[in-house]
């Protein structure tokens, strides 16, 4: 193993690979806020409390603002948001959450639902207001269904009577407070009309004025929570009266002049569903947002890697930490995971744009959800590694792991906490799952393979995924009938692993889409070497249930872990010319003494004695 530093990599090698992470628009959907990144008020700085980040946090999102020709513009471009979100998330968390419910949940969602721009927003497109988003509360999260914010129709006053009803029902982590200027806020309630419960829709609401609450607002902040900080509350409403306008309607449901209540669509979840349509590109952005800092936490460790120096066999003198396959092993398989998790992210980005009617659109929507779940997950498992391979130094704030470690916590939470999204997908595709592949009774032999072909080690991934489903179904038939619940906790960890295969599948689909695209050369034999890795990978972790129905043999299996070996050893090769292909800006690295081959220097102490001149006394010796 060549340690780092490897030879640079060609220019054309290092921007075919960056097209394959970015898509073939890098400058147009990246570029500024690659850019951005750079600038001075965005460079890293020491804020020494949790109100000071916050503070800068607002300030930066106002000078976000003040920099683009049209605010409402970024709202409704999904691959905008999604950049900036990829590019500013490792940068400034807290900049990061604020812009996403801004733009995304609030702006975004006033856009869609007011298209014809009969709403006056020129105050939240000045940003002399702060939009919030009031959905979940605090004994309704991803059941928002059954949130019970109550939005009464007054009749005499042609508007509605926002109500808390309990503490149960009080909004919970919005950004509600002082923090930030003026706030507005789209609050989720039930909507009641001459007393019957229409369901669940938004409704603008003032919440403060720059000086305190507005009347009927009440806002009382939580406690400290891990990761970056952001003004949640707690949020509660005694009889706020919001004209009827406030609505956002739609087909979900409108009340006309005579204060009627209409929809074009009978189920109440569906309108739901409608009115907080912003949540999809929600999940896309925390994917995005997921990605790009697993990308810097890996460009930090490898090139830590190549910095530190230990021990090296006896007479050997030092070497690069990462000479030992213990370290560049972990290394090399976070890669391969993170070119995963790109392809993945543009793949479910590309199928979310592109979908038009409403079966394409529902599997779109299945698909951001599973990658938003597998995506994060597998962020969290990067950021700790690389964190871990950086000892101690990892550990400290101004190196920026630190805070990547919490940060990644937010994400797997936010816009639909994973493990609930990826429940959902598992019922849905258990109703639709394809038959699985039919088992070997043992007599005959298992179908031709090479583990070495590509196309062979992706239709693995697509046995695993089957085999999963079928033995969901299997479970599922089973159990007791009449009993829901117990045929779904039957089924369920095992639709939920077909649910992770299923990830993995659609990410090694989006390999070979990218390898197809690449001429023959070395930044295809690079990618080649990625994609092997993380697909051999994906096998092994499978190995048992693909010797089960017969799609590996047991040579085959004992043959993957030197397989893998082989593989690790070849992407760990170029790493660092791999992580060139993030195009991570110099001003990242500067601004985290870890990432230079001079880390040490951060500690430095001025007034320690090795900075004294030597002092040669009268017998010639020194002190």
């Amino acid at each position: 193993m060549t340690p780092p530093p490897a030879p640079a990599p060609s220019t054309a090698v290092r921007d075919a690979l960056t097209t394959v992470l970015f898509g073939p628009d890098f400058r147009t959907e990246h570029a500024f806020w690659r850019k951005l990144t750079t600038t001075e008020p965005f460079r890293r700085r020491t804020c020494a409390t949790p109100r000071e980040q916050l503070d800068l946090g607002y300030a930066r999102l106002r000078l976000i603002n003040r920099s683009l020709d049209s605010a409402a513009r970024l709202a409704c471009d999904v691959r905008a948001l999604t950049a900036l979100h990829e590019w500013l998330g490792p940068v400034d968390p807290t900049l990061t959450t604020l812009a996403g419910i801004h733009y995304n949940l609030f702006l975004g969602s006033l856009l869609d639902h007011d298209p014809e721009g009969r709403r006056d927003l020129s105050a939240y497109l000045r940003m002399d207001e702060v939009g919030t988003f009031l959905c979940t509360e605090v004994a309704h999260g991803n059941d928002v269904t059954e949130v019970e914010t109550t939005a009464t129709y007054d009749h005499d006053r042609d508007g509605f009577v926002v109500r808390t009803p309990h503490a149960r029902a009080q909004k919970f982590m919005p950004n509600t407070s002082e923090a930030g200027g003026p706030k507005s806020g789209l609050v989720a309630a039930r909507l009641v009309v001459d007393g019957t419960d229409h369901g669940v829709f938004l409704l603008l609401v003032p919440l403060t004025d720059g000086t305190g609450t507005r009347p009927g607002v009440r806002v009382r902040p939580l406690p400290a929570r891990m990761g970056s900080p952001v003004d949640h509350c707690l949020t509660s409403f005694d009889d706020c009266f919001v004209a009827r306008t406030a609505l956002l309607a739609g087909v979900q449901g409108h009340v006309g002049d005579g204060g009627e209540f209409g929809s074009a669509l009978a189920s109440r979840r569906r309108r739901l569903l409608v009115s907080i349509g912003r949540v999809t590109p929600g999940k896309l952005a925390m994917s995005a947002c997921a990605v790009g800092s697993a990308r810097v936490a890996l460009a930090l460790a490898v090139r830590y890697a190549g910095h530190r120096r230990v021990a090296g066999p006896r007479g050997t003198g030092s070497v690069p930490v990462y000479a030992h396959r213990t370290h560049h092993g972990p290394l090399a398989d976070a890669l391969a995971t993170v070119f995963a998790m790109s392809l993945l992210h543009r793949r479910a980005l590309d199928r979310w744009e592109s979908s038009t009617d409403a079966d394409g659109r529902a599997n779109a929507e299945r698909l951001v959800a599973v990658a938003k779940g597998w995506i994060t997950w597998r962020a969290r498992d990067v950021i700790v590694e690389c964190r871990e391979r950086c000892g101690a130094q990892g550990l400290l704030e101004h190196n920026g792991l630190a805070e990547l470690v919490t940060g990644i916590e937010g994400t797997i939470t936010a816009e639909g906490d994973n493990l609930a999204v990826q429940a959902k997908a598992a019922a849905e595709m258990l109703l639709s799952a394809p038959d699985a592949v039919a088992e070997h009774s043992g007599e005959g032999e298992a179908p031709v393979g090479d583990l070495r072909d590509p196309a062979f080690l992706r239709g693995l991934l697509a046995d695993t995924e089957a085999a999963w489903f079928a033995r969901a179904r299997s479970r599922m038939s089973a159990a007791p009938p009449g009993d829901a619940l117990g045929r779904w906790n039957a089924a369920s960890g095992a639709a939920l692993r077909g649910v992770e295969a299923h990830a993995a599948r659609q990410a090694a689909e989006a390999f070979a889409t990218s390898l197809a695209a690449l001429p023959e050369g070395p930044a295809r034999r690079r990618l080649a070497e990625v994609e092997r890795l993380f697909l051999l990978r994906q096998a092994g972790r499978a190995a048992g249930e693909l010797l089960a129905v017969g799609r590996v043999t047991a040579e085959q299996v004992r043959a993957l872990p030197d397989l893998y070996e082989e593989a690790v050893a070849a992407v760990a090769a170029h790493a660092p010319a791999l992580v060139e292909s993030f195009a991570l800006p110099d001003e990242v690295f500067a601004d985290r003494p870890i990432a230079g081959a001079a880390y040490a220097d951060a500690h430095d102490d001025p007034a320690g004695p090795w900075h004294r001149t030597p002092v040669r006394t009268a017998e010639g010796a020194t002190r």
